[in-house]
Parts: structure tokens; C-alpha cells; sequence
């Protein structure tokens, strides 16, 4: 079945240092993806790193700069860029710039929040 999601119906997310927008996951119906278009603000830096234990995550950069901190190096983010982070491979996304970054987010899951791990900081790694 096809699943069509009008953009009045994208579910704003209230998550810790950035604002995300929920296009598609289970709540819409997908069986096997979830897509986000995350924005983080100037200098933000309120969620600790994080990973996806049974998941990969493809990072698209739509608008802004930044950097990706992962467990397996640091990664300078810009317009266009794209990233993809295995399961199991800590990371975390800054915004070191005076503008928004503007991230476009999938997950081969139709709901990721089971399988993602928050950490308060790199030393609770």
C-alpha cells in the first residue's frame, strides 16, 4: 500500500537540543523507515551522543555546517554532504556555526526509538 503523508500531518518531536520532524515511520504506517528532517541551532549542543544498536543511520546535510562526532573519528559536515553511521557506532552532531544545520535523517526502521541508546556524555562511554 502506498502511504501518503500530507506535510500538516508530520509530527514535530520535542527531543533534547534540536527540533525534528517526523515524515515517515510506523506512526504513518511504514513497515521499515523512518525519516527526519532534524534542524540544530547555533552553538547547540544538548544532546549527548547516542548510537543505534541494530540500525544504520544516513545523514543528508540539506543546509548549514557542523561537525559529526563519532566513536571512529570526527567528521566536518557541510551542505550536500551525506553519512552513513553503522549500527553500534556512537556519534553525535554539532552545530558550531552561527546558523542552523538542517539534517536530512533515514533509518531502515519504522521506529527507532527502541533501538537507540543515549548517553549523557563521551566519558559515560
Amino acid at each position: 500500500m502506498v502511504i501518503k503523508v500530507n506535510s500538516d500531518k508530520n509530527i514535530q518531536l520535542s527531543l533534547p537540543g534540536r527540533n525534528s520532524t517526523e515524515l515517515m515511520s510506523e506512526v504513518f504506517g511504514s513497515k521499515s523507515t523512518t525519516v527526519r528532517i532534524v534542524e540544530i541551532g547555533p552553538e547547540s549542543s544538548d544532546r549527548g551522543p547516542h548510537f543505534h544498536d541494530q540500525f544504520e543511520e544516513v545523514i543528508y546535510v540539506l543546509e548549514g555546517s557542523g561537525f559529526l562526532k563519532t566513536s571512529q573519528g570526527q567528521f566536518s559536515l557541510t551542505t550536500g554532504d551525506t553519512v552513513c553511521v553503522p549500527a553500534g557506532v556512537l556519534h553525535q552532531t554539532f552545530n558550531n556555526v552561527g546558523e542552523i544545520i538542517r539534517l536530512f535523517c533515514i533509518f531502515p526502521i519504522s521506529q527507532i526509538k527502541n533501538g537507540t541508546i543515549e548517553l549523557e556524555s563521551w566519558n559515560d562511554a
